[in-house]
């Protein structure tokens, strides 16, 4: 039996939990898009909830202006739809932008694992080791979102091992609808210990420099997602769009 979804902590007066915008950098226009845009991603605004734009000017302590311009970009990243005399609200889940997006991140990880399998040195072996490490500690402690904030540099690294600059930014604008999919998945029982155990087999195949068993372990790395998530879209049928 799979768990209900994490879907927010939301506080006693309904509105979703925002990181403060002192722990962001940039512009301040820059750091309300990306609190708004973390709220999103970790599920504390759940697939269809309305972004009520008064309600994050009194949170944030900010003015319209940068709330409207952050809704605008997150409206272009797909995440939230902006609906003429209605309102603003969080997209619901599409199974076919996470299959999309899924299809997209695995042509260019398996890729990258290829070729940094056959060229990746001593120095970039000790910094992926060394996230494995702190992965671990935090399987530990069920530290789900910290899990989750290094299982996102590991692949990082692994991208940016390749030597081309823009290639993480281009799988992580593929991986938005996935990202927030994933957060659904990580309280099942497990999961977190087999996606540390599949961050090993990838490692074990740069050690070897063997870019087939890299191939195949990203590729079998990647493809758990659409495996623990059919389930759960018929579980939890409001949290997705029809199709």
């Amino acid at each position: 039996m799979l768990p209900a979804p994490a879907t927010g902590s939301q506080d006693q007066n309904g509105a979703a939990r925002l990181e403060p915008l002192e722990r962001f950098q940039g512009s301040l226009g820059q750091r309300v898009y990306q609190s708004l845009k973390q709220a999103i991603l970790t599920l504390e605004f759940r697939p269809g909830d309305s972004i009520r734009k008064p309600e994050i000017c009194d949170r944030l302590g900010v003015s319209r202006s940068p709330v409207a311009d952050a809704v605008a970009r997150l409206a272009a990243d797909g995440l939230v739809d902006i609906v003429p005399q209605a309102g603003t609200f969080v997209t619901r889940l599409s199974m076919t932008d996470i299959r999309e997006g899924a299809f997209i991140r695995e042509a260019i990880e398996v890729a990258a694992a290829e070729l940094v399998a056959e060229r990746i040195t001593e120095d970039q072996l000790r910094d992926l080791r060394r996230n494995l490490r702190l992965q671990e500690a935090l399987v530990a402690d069920g530290d789900r979102q910290g899990f989750m904030a290094l299982d996102a540099q590991f692949h990082e690294m692994m991208l940016s091992f390749t030597g081309f600059p823009r290639l993480a930014q281009v799988a992580q604008t593929a991986w938005l609808s996935v990202d927030r999919a994933r957060q659904l998945i990580l309280p099942v029982e497990g999961r977190l210990q087999a996606t540390l155990d599949e961050h090993r087999a990838i490692l074990a195949a740069f050690e070897a420099h063997d870019p087939a068993a890299a191939r195949a372990a990203v590729q079998h790395h990647l493809r758990q997602l659409l495996t623990y998530l059919a389930p759960l879209e018929r579980a939890h049928p409001e949290l997705f769009a029809a199709p």
